[in-house]
């Protein structure tokens, strides 16, 4: 029921079509579509009811974020609504309350600032904060933060320590002095930015859990955006793969359509068969992140993994069996082929989180 009103409310209001106007117009946020999915209550997906949630769970916000992934529609779903909203559930404050509300109801979008190089690697985290007075101070930089050119408020993960997971995170308004935003061009056509931070002072009360134990917080959140994120990818492969099935039962060749070849129905075959491998994978994801969250890395890291797999294989089977036209801009394929390459290092990409399973697996 869930995916139905999603696809139904997607199809009508956020088609690959809007996409592609986004991008001819230079914009990368639709505060009236994220409007209404506050409105539909998806914005409250993983936020409990005392703040105003509905805590469907993330096997739930999967559903959202596959559904999402089919019309390519942008918003900041899994940095606010999953990530952000998973940390803050991780600690029991007025304020972390308050935020929670706020992010339910649509009125607060999140970033996370964390990687500073170009591989995906938290733990390694340089941006320096030092003791200032009674509270601290943020200099170095962040890149890759999506959607940080317009979030409200940013997750900051800092070096608080010589330990290799003494991190601290920090919960800070993008418009703090001494933040300045750069956005960096995508190929996906969203928003990422550049976060430079000279002298950024913050406080006890900006601190996220734990000062030095920031992993705490912020693996949960991680996670959820990970499983969240490979349920995306295998909603924009299904959205490929529709695409790309309908072209052959209606391209004629040789006075029939061209999926009546073999080769191509075989093709064709194995690529849905990949899908509804991959779509128990990240099924399987969700259900540990909601019934055993603490075991629940292996499934996300496996998840995540195949949806990369499965993504650049729908993508590229999509172009390939569209000929030539695949290739060209007109034509929308291009716009699934752009976004699975960003997905597919936001987050860690297939040989990061490989590398997981492998360690999980003692191999």
């Amino acid at each position: 029921m869930l995916a139905e009103s999603a696809r139904g409310f997607l199809d009508a209001d956020a088609p690959v079509s809007k996409l592609r106007k986004m991008r001819d117009d230079g914009k990368t946020h639709d505060p009236e579509l994220w409007a209404e999915m506050a409105a539909m209550g998806w914005c409250g997906v993983l936020v409990p009811e005392d703040n105003g949630g509905v805590d469907m769970g993330h096997a739930a916000a999967g559903v959202i974020a596959h559904e999402l992934g089919k019309t390519l529609a942008v918003s900041p779903f899994l940095s606010t609504a999953v990530m952000a909203a998973t940390a803050l559930k991780q600690v029991d404050s007025a304020a972390s309350a308050e935020r929670l509300s706020a992010i339910a109801e649509g009125r607060l979008t999140y970033a996370l600032a964390l990687d500073e190089t170009s591989k995906f690697a938290p733990e390694n985290s340089q941006l320096a904060c030092e003791k200032s007075g009674n509270g601290f101070r943020l200099n170095g930089q962040k890149s890759f933060v999506v959607d940080g050119g317009f979030a409200d408020r940013v997750l900051v993960l800092a070096r608080s320590g010589e330990g290799p997971e003494d991190l601290t995170l920090f919960d800070l308004p993008a418009d703090r002095a001494g933040i300045t935003r750069n956005d960096q061009a995508m190929i996906d056509s969203r928003n990422a930015a550049r976060l430079e931070f000279d002298n950024v002072d913050a406080t006890g009360d900006d601190i996220i859990g734990a000062a030095g134990d920031a992993m705490t917080v912020l693996r949960p959140a991680l996670q959820a955006g990970q499983a969240a994120l490979s349920a995306e990818m295998t909603g924009l492969a299904a959205g490929a793969a529709d695409m790309t099935v309908g072209y052959l039962k209606e391209r004629q060749q040789f006075g029939r359509p061209i999926g009546s070849f073999q080769a191509l129905q075989h093709r064709a075959a194995h690529l849905w068969c990949e899908m509804e491998v991959t779509g128990s994978a990240i099924l399987h994801a969700g259900r540990m992140l909601d019934s055993d969250p603490g075991n629940a890395a292996m499934a996300v890291s496996l998840a995540k993994a195949r949806a990369i797999k499965t993504a650049k294989l729908a993508v590229i089977e999509g172009v390939q069996m569209h000929g030539g036209i695949g290739m060209t801009d007109a034509f929308d394929m291009g716009f699934f082929m752009k976004r699975a390459r960003v997905a597919s290092e936001w987050l860690g990409d297939y040989g990061y989180h490989a590398e997981q399973v492998a360690d999980a697996r003692g191999f």
